[in-house]
């Protein structure tokens, strides 16, 4: 019987190939302008690849145990979906195999984290260019070459925002809410990724302190018992010693 997590098992590296298919595609679409007959088939290539990521919603909605549940906590399938830019991020489920993580389990999260994290900037910041380009070429915008749409993409994400590039048309201003959206989002995990590290090493000084004085204190407490049996067998030899004078005055 087929079920969800056997599903998803058996299309992760299928659905991983069509984003990857759909992002070279809709690339060389942008990009080289090629001719019509070109562009045709690129465009049927874009509709299957739809195909494959709308087949795989509907499977995984109804393979779920809890259908609402599920639905409401994978809003990113459903966008990829709804949203062809969108469906090179499926790529990300992917970034955490080319990574060795540390063996600690809050060192290998934030490993994933700041992987996911480096991913979804690249990512974003190339298809936001191929899709503000795709929008704003031809028109009296100053976004017209792919180098301008790198460099808009770049510094909005990172929040700089020069102002020199900026798109004009509704969609191209509709793309650059969904930048400034991952730029912020960006910040937030770098700096919780920071604040988690710091907090750590925090924690791994004060067991390390807690440990070197539990250290020290079970050596002070073996020297004072050290001391102590001595001092013990000082008295003892010393008591002994007047029980054996006592014994020999008596006799």
């Amino acid at each position: 019987m087929m079920t969800q997590k056997r599903w998803q098992k058996i299309t992760e590296w299928p659905l991983a190939a069509a984003a990857l298919i759909f992002l070279v595609a809709y690339s060389i679409e942008v990009i080289a302008q090629p001719p019509a007959e070109t562009t045709a088939w690129l465009e049927l290539t874009i509709w299957i690849t739809w195909g494959a990521f709308f087949a795989d919603y509907i499977v995984n909605l109804l393979l779920a145990e809890q259908r609402w549940h599920w639905f409401y906590t994978h809003v990113l399938d459903l966008l990829i979906v709804v949203l062809p830019m969108l469906r090179p991020l499926r790529l990300l489920r992917l970034v955490t195999l080319l990574t060795i993580l540390n063996r600690t389990a809050g060192a290998a999260f934030r490993g994933r984290v700041i992987v996911y994290a480096a991913g979804a900037a690249s990512l974003l910041v190339y298809v936001a260019a191929l899709a503000v380009l795709d929008a704003e070429r031809g028109g009296t915008g100053s976004i017209q070459t792919i180098q301008d749409g790198l460099w808009w993409a770049f510094v909005t994400i990172t929040t700089v925002g020069y102002g020199d590039y900026f798109p004009v048309t509704g969609t191209g201003q509709l793309v650059a809410v969904g930048v400034m959206i991952g730029g912020i989002a960006l910040i937030g995990v770098v700096t919780a990724t920071l604040a988690s590290w710091i907090v750590e090493k925090v924690e791994q000084n004060a067991d390390r302190n807690e440990a070197l004085e539990e250290a020290a204190t079970r050596r002070e407490i073996g020297e004072l018992t050290a001391e102590i049996t001595a001092l013990r067998a000082i008295i003892e030899s010393l008591a002994d010693g007047y029980v054996r004078n006592d014994q020999d005055q008596l006799s």
